[in-house]
C-alpha cells in the first residue's frame, strides 16, 4: 500500500486527527514511514522573532505546537520521521511532497466554510489541487 505518507501538521486537533488517518495507513504496511512535515510561516515567523526573549524560546514554542501529534505517534509505536520547512504552508507542502515522491499526502481540514475557502482558500484546499500524487483531507 502507502509506503512514504507525508503528514502535514500545524499541531492543531485536526493535525491530530489527521494523524491517527495517517496511522491507519500505516498499518497496511510495516514498512511504511510517516513523514511529519511541519511548516514554519514567514509571516508568522517575523512576529514571532520581533515577540520573543531568544531563539531557544522560539524553538521551544514551535515544537510544542506539534507535540500532540508527536505524542499521539509515539503511542501508537509507528516509524516517523519530523521534517521543518520554512515558508508559505501550501506551497511548501505541495513543493516537498512533488519533490519527495511520496505515495499520499494526509492533512487536516481547518473547517472554512464555502464562502471562506472561496474567498481565502485553505492549506487543505491548495494542496489537494496542486500535488502529484494522491492526497486525503481528514475533517
Amino acid at each position: 500500500m502507502y509506503k512514504h505518507i507525508l503528514l502535514a501538521s500545524d499541531g492543531s486537533e485536526n493535525a491530530v486527527r489527521a494523524a491517527k488517518e495517517s496511522v491507519k495507513l500505516a498499518s497496511y504496511n510495516k514498512d511504511s514511514i510517516i513523514e511529519v512535515v511541519y511548516v514554519i510561516n514567514i509571516d508568522k515567523s517575523k512576529s514571532d522573532v520581533l515577540h520573543s526573549h531568544s531563539t531557544e524560546e522560539i524553538d521551544i514554542e514551535r515544537r510544542k505546537k506539534n507535540s500532540k501529534v508527536i505524542q499521539f505517534l509515539n503511542e501508537a509505536d509507528v516509524n516517523y520521521r519530523t521534517t521543518i520547512l520554512r515558508g508559505k504552508p501550501g506551497p511548501e507542502i505541495v513543493k516537498y511532497a512533488n519533490e519527495q515522491n511520496v505515495d499520499i499526502v494526509v492533512i487536516g481540514s481547518r473547517g472554512l466554510n464555502t464562502l471562506q475557502e472561496m474567498v481565502l482558500g485553505s492549506v487543505s484546499h491548495k494542496v489537494m489541487k496542486r500535488v502529484n500524487c494522491p492526497a486525503m483531507i481528514v475533517k
